[in-house]
């Protein structure tokens, strides 16, 4: 009995030392279990996301030079201006049939009496200069009035002293005129009347140069009433009546009524209207 107490004993010391050696394993094969773990032990995991910049492109900025202002007209144009403002000026007077000679760019003679011509038609206040109304007046000008509806007519207005052809009732051109100044004067020792006879009238002779007549010298005067009453060029052609009953015009401006050929002998010539003052 005490043998078999000593074998039991060994059985259950094998036994033991078999569950320690399954439990501990001999050959590192078995996988340990991780360790717990805590709160304090717990590594604290960072996400780095990535900053994204836009660049936005620069706006382009196109400077746009804004082209030179043209210079001020001038506020008047007179007698002694030269240059493309006078040029300017001769140039919408032909377009509006005033005979205003070449368009030379020379604020001369001729460009002054064809402003006389068309302030008179326009109602302006006639200076011969070029000022703001006569300027305004330009773009929207009056149309001169005339009698005539057919043909050719030689035109005399005296309330607006200026001359016209006429052709089919439309002007092909207009003169600054001075015409007789309806005043009694004396010649010779008798007391004649100054007046440019109203009517129908026609060029009845004409003289192709200059003329010595009783009251004066007259450039290829063109008559048309018996009492020596003509067209002819003369050097004095105010904007107002002054002559003794003719009707004056610039001598270059008789020149171009003769270069026309619209005033050749038996032409009609019509004269109206009441001289201003009288």
């Amino acid at each position: 009995m005490r043998r078999d107490r000593h074998a039991t004993g060994r059985l259950v010391a094998c036994v033991a030392l078999a569950g320690v050696l399954v439990s501990c394993g001999d050959d590192g094969a078995r996988t340990a279990d991780p360790p717990p773990t805590t709160a304090g032990a717990t590594a604290a995991t960072t996400t780095t996301v990535p900053t994204t910049t836009t660049t936005v492109p620069a706006t382009s900025t196109t400077t746009v030079t804004p082209p030179p202002a043209a210079p001020p007209l001038p506020a008047s144009l007179g007698p002694g201006d030269e240059g493309q403002e006078v040029v300017d000026v001769q140039r919408r007077l032909q377009e509006l049939r005033y005979w205003v000679g070449p368009l030379d760019g020379d604020y001369g003679l001729l460009t002054q009496q064809a402003v006389y011509a068309f302030q008179k038609v326009n109602d302006l206040a006639v200076d011969g200069r070029v000022g703001p109304a006569t300027r305004i007046r330009f773009a929207d000008p009056v149309a001169p009035v005339t009698q005539s509806t057919t043909g050719v007519v030689w035109e005399v207005d005296k309330a607006k002293q200026v001359l016209m052809v006429v052709r089919d009732g439309r002007p092909e051109w207009i003169w600054n005129t001075s015409t007789g100044t309806e005043r009694p004067y004396t010649h010779g020792g008798r007391e004649l009347m100054a007046d440019t006879p109203v009517g129908h009238h026609t060029f009845t002779w004409q003289v192709d140069g200059w003329r010595h007549a009783p009251l004066g010298l007259l450039y290829r005067p063109k008559y048309f009433h018996p009492d020596g009453i003509a067209i002819h060029g003369y050097s004095s052609v105010p904007p107002h009546p002054a002559s003794h009953g003719c009707v004056r015009v610039t001598n270059p401006a008789m020149d171009a009524i003769w270069a026309t050929g619209l005033a050749p002998l038996g032409t009609p010539i019509w004269v109206y209207g009441r001289s201003p003052g009288t």
